[in-house]
């Protein structure tokens, strides 16, 4: 089973389980993980039996943490309804334990804890621990629950998996080196690298979009596309993460996970099945062919001070926590070449970046243009290559630019646009990603989560241009907040001839 099969395709709901979340009293178990949980409790798709188990360092009751887990339901979740009952149901499965990262006492002590709430909860033995936890304790955690023997599996005995969150190593030394650590421990069927963009229906619609549809298949190949844009754009700056993001940057921290991530869904083959490893097999397979970005096909940038919507805003050096000399990309923008039979000659641009013109995620195919005759030779005429655009959000669907006859009695052509959005169509709001990813790491379906060759394979195209091509002191370029970055992403696609379509 794997995340693109019909809803009646997969079991109703998973078998019973513990999930076990370390970094319990943190912002993305408050904001994210709670609220999915309990969303998915509520639509009754958790199974039947089931144990929440809370792993912090911090000193805290069992009734102090279920009614911190409810105000955050409340502050994240507000869709989802909180009815008294339907909550003391859901409180009633949390337990939590105080616990560090790095002592033995504390790994002991949390088997200890937990086969007795096993037993409670008849949850039969099968684990999901889920860390959310920084990425410098992945490895430290995984190695402290196999000295206990708390991930160990035995044939036809109770499953035992791990959720990592990115970032999965910081280049392709430190990813292989994660990577080493964890399968020492574990083996790779029970790691689940979770990238919550997967979990986007928009992003697992692309798969659908293409290959349950003759009509755009036939057009998706260079024969057809003149480039693709990939767009990720944040209107927020570092908003208190100075520190984190002055380590991380752009490249590190959106376009080696999301923006690949995308870019193998829209360029790769279609798989033999809709099994995990026949959907990632497509996408190691683009990652492979992916030419290595040289100077000349990347841009960065670093926003400045300025305005936003009346407000002034710092420029990213007078972030707290950030260097005053760093050199760290808050934008950037990519041209790469994927050099397979498909591809061969088609730009890829992708580019993302902080404090810029709107919150937005979108992929663009623009076609190739019309033969120099017929209408395009109308003076009256506009005819723009035709776009199609899968907007992955906000407002998620898609859309096409086509031209038509504008109505009167002479023959003026004008582009229109058909579009497809999700939550009119379908008459009910989007889930958030983590609902879809949580049920599948449960299910043990690895279809929307990455695997090492793929975290690897991303790692080895994008560490050169991490590192600078051996100049780490290379000066971003400074953008207006509010603006789509700096003239230097746009310069990249000048150069060929072409430019970014900005969404309006």
């Amino acid at each position: 089973m794997n995340g693109l099969a019909r809803d009646s395709d997969l079991p109703s709901k998973p078998g019973p389980c513990a999930l076990v979340l370390f970094g319990a009293t943190g912002d993305l178990t408050r904001r994210k993980l709670l609220p999915a949980l309990y969303s998915l409790h509520v639509q009754g798709l958790l199974p039947e039996r089931y144990a929440i188990v809370a792993v912090a360092r911090r000193e805290r009751d069992i009734d102090g943490y279920r009614e911190d887990a409810l105000e955050a339901v409340r502050a994240y979740a507000p869709a989802v309804p909180v009815n008294r009952q339907a909550w003391d149901t859901f409180a009633d499965k949390i337990h939590y334990i105080k616990a560090g990262l790095h002592s033995d006492d504390d790994f002991r002590r949390l088997g200890e804890t937990l086969a007795p709430i096993e037993q409670e909860h008849a949850t039969e033995g099968n684990r999901l621990f889920y860390l959310a936890t920084p990425p410098e304790a992945f490895s430290v955690v995984v190695e402290g629950l196999g000295r206990h023997a708390l991930t160990a599996e035995q044939p036809d005995g109770p499953w035992r998996r791990v959720v990592i969150e990115k970032p999965f190593g910081s280049d392709l030394a430190s990813s292989l080196e994660l990577n080493r650590r964890l399968t020492a421990v574990i083996s790779e069927r029970q790691i689940f690298r979770i990238d919550h963009y997967l979990g986007k229906e928009t992003v697992q619609n692309i798969l659908v979009m293409r290959f349950a549809n003759r009509l755009f298949e036939l057009l998706w190949s260079r024969l057809y596309v003149d480039n693709v844009q990939l767009t990720v754009a944040e209107t927020l700056g570092v908003e208190g993460r100075g520190g984190y993001f002055d380590e991380s940057g752009t490249i590190r921290d959106i376009i080696q996970n999301h923006g690949l991530q995308i870019l193998t869904a829209i360029a790769a083959e279609p798989p033999v099945t809709l099994e995990a490893d026949a959907i990632r097999d497509e996408k190691v397979k683009v990652l492979r062919a992916i030419r290595t970005p040289l100077r000349h096909d990347v841009a960065f940038g670093q926003y400045d001070a300025g305005l936003v919507n009346g407000q002034r805003t710092p420029a990213y050096r007078s972030e707290p926590g950030v260097a005053a000399d760093s050199c760290t990309e808050t934008y950037a923008a990519l041209r790469l070449y994927v050099d397979n039979w498909r591809w061969a000659g088609v730009p890829f641009y992708i580019r993302s970046g902080k404090r810029l013109a709107r919150r937005l995620t979108e992929v663009v195919l623009q076609l190739r243009d019309v033969p120099d005759v017929l209408y395009s030779r109308l003076t009256c005429s506009e005819m723009p290559a035709n776009r199609i655009t899968i907007r992955i959000q906000p407002n998620e669907g898609i859309e096409i630019l086509m031209g038509a006859k504008e109505p009167g009695a002479g023959m003026r052509v004008q582009p229109v646009r058909m579009r497809f959005a999700y939550e009119q169509e379908f008459g009910k709001a989007i889930p958030d990603a983590y609902e879809r990813l949580l049920i599948n790491a449960m299910l043990g379906d690895a279809s929307l989560f990455a695997r090492h060759d793929e975290v690897d394979l991303a790692w080895q195209i994008l560490t050169p241009v991490l590192h600078r091509w051996g100049d780490p002191l290379t000066q971003p370029n400074a953008y207006a907040p509010g603006s789509w970055g700096p003239s230097s992403g746009d310069q990249l696609l000048a150069a060929d001839g072409r430019n970014w379509w900005n969404s309006g």
